[in-house]
C-alpha cells in the first residue's frame, strides 16, 4: 500500500486527488493533509481518511479545526516550513503537490530532496525555478509526475514512444478559455462572474482569471520546456474548443501521438497516483458517436497579450519567468480585490517586466530575490 501526503487538500486539485484515493482505498492510505485555512473542510476530510499528520498555514485557524474534529493522535503543523515537514515525512511514498502559486516552491525542493514521488498540480514553481528543480530531481533521483492535463497528456505520449530524442514539437492545446469568443473591445466591461466561469473546467478564481487572460496557457509553456527538456520555439499553443485532445506530441519523422478524454481532472490525477501502470475506473469515457468535429485555431497574441508576454519569458529564460509569474499573481489578486481593472493586468505585468534585470543562470536564492522584487514593483503600480 502506497502513502500519501496531498498538500492542498482542500483546493479543487486535492478534493479530487481524494476522490481518486477513496476509488482506490486498497492500493493508497491518506497520510498527510494540508490547507492554508480551509479547516471546515479539512476537518471532513480528516474524519473520512483519518491521516496521521496534518498542516494549517495559517496557525490562527487551528483552534477552529480543534473545534470542528478530533485531532487526537494527528500530527500537526502550523510552523511558516509546515508544507515542507510534511513533504519529508519518512512514511510518506507519494507527495501530491496541489498547492497554487510561487509559495509551492520550497515544499516541492523539501520532496524532491525526500526523494518521493511527486504527483505535480502546481506549475508556478516550475516556472520559477525549471532548471533547478529538474536538476535537482535528477541528482536526488525523484520522480515528478504532472498532473495538469495538458503536461500528463504529453508526459504520457512520449511514455508511449519512449524517444524523447526524436521529439520535435509539443502542440499545447487549451480550450480558449472564457473570453474565447467575446471581443477585446468588451473586455473592459466585463463583470468579474463572466471572467471566472471558465468553460470547461471547475477551478480557484486565481487560475480562472489566468485561464481569461490565457496567461496560465503561457505559463504552461515554460512548464513544458521544463518539464521535457524542449526549446520554447518547437512548442506550439492551439486553442481547441472542445478540450478532448489535451495536447499532442510531434517526432521527427511526422508521427503525431494524441491523447484524448474526458475532461476530468480525475483521469490525469489517477494516472499520476497509479503511474506506471493504469488501473480500470467507473469515470465517464468519450462516446465518439457524439463528438461531429474537433477545431483548432491559432492564439490571437494581440487580443491576449499576456500569453504573448509569458510566451517572451520562456525564450528569454534566466530569471524572467519568475518575474512574471510574480507580477502576474500581485496583478491578478489586485483585480480580484477590485484595485484594477481586467485590461490593466497585462499591462502592469510588462512594466514589471520592462523593469527586470535578468540573471542568466540564477540560483534558488536568485530565484526568490527576484520574486519578491517583482511583487514589490507590481504592487508599486497598483493604487
Amino acid at each position: 500500500m502506497k502513502r500519501v501526503a496531498i498538500l492542498g487538500s482542500t483546493g479543487s486539485v486535492g478534493v479530487n486527488a481524494l476522490k481518486v484515493l477513496e476509488a482506490f482505498k486498497d492500493d493508497f492510505s491518506v497520510e498527510a493533509l494540508s490547507t492554508f485555512g480551509n479547516t471546515k473542510l479539512l476537518a471532513g476530510q480528516i474524519r473520512q481518511f483519518k491521516p496521521k499528520a496534518v498542516a494549517v498555514v495559517n496557525p490562527k485557524k487551528l483552534a477552529d479545526l480543534k473545534k470542528r474534529v478530533s485531532l487526537s493522535g494527528i500530527k500537526v503543523f502550523t510552523t511558516p516550513v509546515s508544507i515542507e515537514m510534511l513533504a519529508e515525512l519518512k512514511r510518506v511514498d507519494i507527495v501530491v503537490m496541489a498547492i497554487s502559486g510561487a509559495c509551492a516552491l520550497s515544499s516541492l525542493m523539501a520532496a524532491i530532496r525526500a526523494k518521493k514521488t511527486i504527483c505535480l498540480a502546481n506549475k508556478e514553481a516550475v516556472v520559477m525555478a525549471g532548471d533547478i528543480i529538474m536538476r535537482a530531481a535528477r541528482n536526488y533521483r525523484a520522480t515528478i509526475i504532472p498532473v495538469d492535463s495538458e503536461h500528463s497528456a504529453i508526459f504520457q505520449c512520449l511514455r508511449q514512444n519512449g524517444d524523447r530524442l526524436s521529439l520535435s514539437r509539443i502542440y499545447l492545446t487549451g480550450s480558449g478559455g472564457p473570453l474565447r469568443d467575446i471581443s477585446k473591445a468588451k473586455f473592459s466591461s466585463l463583470k468579474t462572474s463572466t471572467i471566472l466561469k471558465h468553460p470547461r473546467w471547475n477551478m480557484g478564481p486565481k487560475i480562472s482569471v489566468d485561464s481569461a487572460t490565457l496567461m496560465n496557457k503561457g505559463l504552461e509553456i515554460i512548464e513544458a520546456k521544463h518539464l521535457f527538456g524542449i526549446s520554447a520555439n518547437k512548442i506550439k499553443v492551439l486553442i481547441h474548443p472542445e478540450a478532448i485532445i489535451h495536447s499532442m506530441v510531434e517526432f521527427s519523422d511526422g508521427t503525431i501521438l494524441a491523447q484524448m478524454g474526458a475532461t476530468d481532472m480525475r483521469l490525469p490525477i489517477q494516472y499520476a497516483l497509479n503511474f506506471p501502470k493504469r488501473s480500470a475506473n467507473s469515470l465517464a469515457t468519450l462516446d465518439f458517436n457524439k463528438i461531429s468535429q474537433l477545431n483548432f485555431y491559432q492564439p490571437q497574441f494581440n487580443k491576449f497579450p499576456c500569453l504573448y508576454l509569458a510566451n517572451a519569458a520562456c525564450k528569454l529564460g534566466g530569471t524572467y519567468p519568475a518575474a512574471i509569474n510574480a507580477a502576474d499573481e500581485e496583478a491578478v489578486y489586485a483585480y480580484l480585490d477590485k484595485r484594477i481593472k481586467f485590461t490593466e493586468i497585462p499591462k502592469i505585468i510588462e512594466k514589471v517586466l520592462l523593469k527586470h534585470r535578468c540573471i542568466a543562470s540564477p540560483l534558488l536564492s536568485d530565484i526568490f530575490a527576484t520574486d519578491a522584487w517583482a511583487r514589490e514593483q507590481t504592487k508599486a503600480l497598483i493604487p
